[in-house]
């Protein structure tokens, strides 16, 4: 597999709606007030997700959508999958465990296809849920990993013996950004997109360890209640729901571009454009110079994308 391929894992929202709430964001009445637009809404979404994706020459596989199983749609929590290897989530609540067989056989099917050559499951009473609290940073070549609300923190020591590289474990505590991937987007250029507030205080004195001051980039409250961390990563572009002129314009300081990508009826569920997504021909190996991974006071300027 080739990191450049653009293999991405998605489920059309055939079935989609907010029919329980697990987070703050999902309220079902309201959601049934508005159903049929919202359903309609998050069809046309969908559709130009997938089509800022083909254009920017990425390949789709698709999971068969599922009645009522509404969050599925959410292919980022389907497994981590990194150097063809895949390992499958075990989910929190029961509302997603059922989900589980369809994300399990899907990647059975790609497995005898080629597209990865290992599939694993979880062992008996860990709780992961896939790549939405496991976001591989390829310039430091390590998981962030997200544990508390929704997944275990023992979990990352079977990560890191799974793929071979670290995972940094974080505990998330402000309950809106329930996975990693609402929180925190490693950048190409090995810049970090974070929520500050969405970590303890040892938390994000951990990211500030790893990742040098002028590496972070804080999110403020408006873009972070939007999920601007929840962002697809296309090499310099950065294809996001929503995103405040102020956080633009930094980004564009740094080399990247925004294709916004509007996903309202998908953030009533707390999800985004990550959400959507699982990237599947991921490799590992640090790409950056070595002064990007592990210095927190070092001074490098951005490389051009």
């Amino acid at each position: 597999m080739n990191n450049q391929r653009l293999l991405f894992l998605m489920c059309r929202p055939t079935h989609f709606g907010v029919l329980y709430a697990i987070n703050p964001w999902m309220n079902p009445l309201d959601w049934q007030r508005h159903e049929t637009v919202l359903a309609e809404q998050a069809q046309r979404q969908w559709a130009d997700l997938r089509g800022a994706l083909l254009a920017r020459g990425a390949t789709i596989e698709l999971v068969p959508a599922v009645e009522r199983l509404p969050d599925l749609v959410f292919a980022a929590n389907a497994a981590v999958v990194l150097d063809g290897k895949a390992l499958l989530a075990r989910f929190r609540h029961p509302e997603r465990q059922a989900e589980e067989p369809h994300f399990r056989a899907m990647f059975h099917a790609l497995k005898a296809r080629g597209v990865v050559h290992a599939v694993q499951d979880m062992p008996d009473g860990m709780v992961l849920e896939g790549a939405g609290d496991c976001v591989f940073d390829h310039t430091r070549n390590l998981f962030w990993m997200g544990f508390g609300p929704r997944s275990h923190a023992a979990a990352r020591r079977l990560v890191g013996d799974t793929f071979g590289v670290e995972a940094v474990a974080l505990e998330l505590v402000d309950p809106r950004f329930y996975h990693m991937d609402t929180a925190l987007c490693p950048l190409p250029g090995g810049e970090v997109l974070y929520v500050p507030g969405a970590f303890t205080a040892a938390g994000r004195a951990t990211i500030a360890e790893r990742v040098g001051k002028d590496w972070r980039i804080e999110i403020g409250e408006g873009d972070a209640g939007k999920l601007a961390a929840n962002a697809v990563c296309l090499d310099g572009t950065l294809v996001m729901s929503a995103c405040s002129e102020r956080l633009r314009a930094e980004l564009a300081e740094r080399g990247y571009r925004v294709a916004i990508v509007p996903l309202g009826a998908f953030l009533r569920s707390g999800g985004s454009a990550f959400c959507l997504t699982l990237r599947l021909d991921r490799r590992s190996g640090a790409s950056a110079q070595p002064e990007l991974r592990c210095q927190s006071s070092g001074t490098a300027s951005a490389s051009s994308r």
